[in-house]
């Protein structure tokens, strides 16, 4: 236990000694400039050596009201598209956000890219797995940082649970079952954007599947997945009853609510998955990792929000005697939308390596992407990933 005691206060201790150089301001710029946006920009305020100097929208006049009720003023926001805001040398951008819908992620980025600007590119990664293979060529030759919304990699509880699987304490990992979702939660009170299939391209399996997905690939190294058995539904997004007061959303719902796969990863590996907007229990199941010498269990959420359900179990036999004993919760404390901010300005800033590299993630996208594929089609699909 004091062992424990020691590593967490040294990791609160780390963060605490973070300084930020306020000589060099980082000039940044936000595509999209709906719901999750305000979270961008909540965090950008925070940073002191950061200047927020442009932003477009869609939808005219939406960037303007939307910096202006943020509380932020002198923002260029008279652009009719991304391309227009990047085009416009004279703002010499750093770095952008782009929060568009999953639809819009690929273009921007590309271009953005294409531009020499730095990229924070929220999750998803893109819809179809071809779209993040472009966007990763424009990263490859352009050189600048790519880095996807992640933030729950930078919780303390989920970074334990990769430094529990390369202790070794586990053994050799076999079995990974994962997912969660909610009992009653499609995002409809922020709009349509999340339910059509013309923005969103995929539901629930975009929207908290990929981190479900991350936070064990990301602990076992993130293996690449080989094939994928697939399902997907839409009994409650497809229901009137879902929507009180709108029942027409029933009729624009064109995603997933629910879907399940089992995957193969390389090493041998077996990844059996699960995400859910909306279903009939309170959760789906623990995460459990499964290796030759011990077995952990990593607590449900009630609604998936980045982090562990409770203290962890390590279920092993010592002696011949059947043991579990528990990994207590680490407060770090800190925002984690903070931290995710800060290290993508800090890889921008010191020239370091992306915080959440697309080389990891774009197995994540090649999963989502193999789920969606095998679902249409009803059978086990191959996922293949090009060099790059």
């Amino acid at each position: 236990m004091a062992e424990k005691m020691d590593a967490k206060l040294d990791y609160k201790n780390q963060q605490n000694e973070v300084v930020v150089d306020t000589n060099r301001k980082l000039r940044i710029g936000i595509i999209g400039c709906g719901w999750i946006a305000g979270a961008h920009l909540a965090s950008y305020k925070k940073m002191p050596d950061v200047e927020i100097v442009a932003g477009c929208d869609l939808i005219p006049g939406k960037a303007a009201k939307f910096f202006k009720d943020g509380g932020v003023e002198g923002v260029k926001t008279d652009y009719a598209s991304h391309k227009e805001m990047l085009d416009d040398e004279s703002l010499q951008l750093d770095a952008v956000s782009i929060c568009t819908y999953n639809r819009q992620h690929a273009g921007p980025a590309i271009y953005a890219l294409q531009k020499g600007v730095n990229v924070m590119l929220e999750k998803p990664f893109t819809v179809t797995l071809d779209e993040a293979v472009e966007v990763m060529k424009a990263e490859k030759e352009s050189g600048k940082v790519l880095s996807i919304g992640f933030q729950p990699r930078l919780d303390a509880n989920m970074q334990m649970i990769k430094k529990i699987v390369d202790s070794g304490e586990l053994g050799q990992v076999y079995y990974i079952q994962t997912g969660g979702g909610r009992r009653r939660g499609i995002p409809t009170p922020f709009g349509t954007t999340f339910i059509e299939d013309k923005t969103a391209g995929l539901g629930a399996l975009a929207d908290i599947g990929c981190y479900s997905l991350d936070m064990v690939l990301n602990a076992v190294g993130y293996p690449k997945p080989l094939t994928v058995t697939g399902y997907k539904s839409d009994f409650f997004g497809k229901d009137p009853a879902t929507y009180p007061g709108h029942p027409e959303y029933a009729d624009l719902f064109g995603v997933d609510d629910f879907a399940a796969a089992f995957v193969r990863l390389e090493g041998g590996i077996i990844l059996d998955f699960r995400i859910a907007w909306a279903m009939n229990i309170n959760t789906p199941g623990d995460t459990i990792i499964l290796g030759t010498k011990a077995g952990l269990r990593i607590p449900s959420t009630d609604c998936w929000n980045g982090t562990v359900g409770g203290p962890m179990k390590i279920y092993k036999t010592i002696g011949g005697v059947d043991m579990e004993y528990e990994v207590p919760i680490i407060k770090d404390g800190g925002d984690l939308f903070d931290k995710k901010i800060r290290s993508f300005l800090d890889a921008v800033k010191y020239n370091k390596p992306a915080p959440v590299p697309s080389s990891q993630i774009i197995y994540n996208q090649a999963i989502l992407d193999g789920i969606a594929r095998s679902a249409k089609l009803g059978k086990e699909v191959k996922i293949q990933v090009p060099k790059i």
